[in-house]
């Protein structure tokens, strides 16, 4: 009768301890994979692809990864981190692994789309207002000035900071060149940016125009119908030339004769030109790409680069 009930004390203690034995044995094996990936994985190979202004050397000096470190205990956020701060034309990098030793970096550049004066320089910038250089004229030849807004403390490598007071102005800024950029009409971008004004934003585009947006508008909506005024313009033989004025409450869009150009700029006048010349392009509905309801009357069209 005791041996039976030892028998069962037996049973009853090896099925309590043996879902113990097993988590044991399965992080004693964890232990043992990581153990080797430890040992075993390093980095020998590195491959950079989509650079062309920095050498694989830079971006791998920038990275501050070596030979023999370890693939798995690398941190590859604050790796990209170092890149993206010390290589301004970086403007994305991802990371990745390749087993047994390889490890890659996909570079994404950035390129230069307008620039601003702060302490005697030129500042290049990118289309997220990232400063990517300093120098003189010959740096910015053929970009746009920015107008309207004062950096403060500018340092290569680190987005344009203004004052308070401006910082709605650098927002919209931002939003318009994204508009601009997916619409793949940033090299049409000529002289100037202005954001001098309180409700308009102001810029060259071609040789030869100027275009006036609303400074709070949509500019997904915004360039959706600049680009229409333009094809049509183009359609009706018009010269792209004059003030392309898009800022009306009636969502209509008015072609002036003669060009709007900052105060002090060889041409320049006080004020819009009051003189128009009505040119009727077809209705310009919501942009296919966007959920919006409104849909824009495009009245007048301007040139376009």
């Amino acid at each position: 009768m005791a041996a039976r009930r030892n028998r069962r004390g037996r049973r009853r203690n090896r099925g309590r301890f043996g879902g113990l034995y097993m988590l044991l044995s399965i992080l004693l094996i964890f232990a043992a994979i990581l153990a080797g990936c430890v040992i075993f994985f390093r980095v020998n190979t590195m491959v950079v692809t989509g650079s062309s202004r920095y050498t694989q050397e830079e971006i791998i000096a920038a990275a501050e990864v070596n030979q023999g470190d370890n693939l798995f205990t690398l941190n590859k956020y604050q790796i990209a981190r170092r890149i993206l701060t010390r290589l301004p034309y970086v403007d994305e990098v991802s990371i990745s692994r390749k087993l047994p030793d390889t490890l890659i970096f996909q570079v994404v550049e950035s390129t230069g789309v307008l620039w601003v004066e702060s302490g005697g320089s030129c500042w290049l910038m990118d289309s997220k207002c990232k400063l990517l250089e300093m120098g003189d004229q010959s740096l910015v030849e053929g970009k746009p000035k920015l107008l309207g807004l004062t950096p403060v403390d500018p340092t290569v490598g680190s987005s344009l900071t203004v004052a308070p007071e401006q910082q709605d102005k650098l927002e919209q800024l931002q939003a318009f060149l994204a508009a601009i950029q997916a619409r793949e009409m940033t090299g049409s971008l000529t002289s100037f940016i202005d954001l001098t004004s309180g409700n308009e934003i102001r810029f060259g585009y071609g040789p030869e125009l100027t275009v006036v947006f609303p400074l709070n508008g949509d500019f997904t909506q915004e360039t959706y119908e600049l680009k229409l005024a333009l094809e049509a313009m183009d359609q009706r033989g018009l010269p792209r030339s004059g003030t392309l004025d898009q800022n009306y409450e009636s969502d209509e869009i008015h072609l002036l004769p003669d060009r709007w150009l900052p105060s002090g700029w060889a041409g320049s006048t006080e004020e819009s030109p009051a003189a128009e010349t009505p040119v009727q392009t077809p209705e310009a509905s919501a942009d296919p790409g966007q959920d919006t309801g409104g849909a824009g009357t495009a009245g007048d069209t301007d040139p376009a680069a």
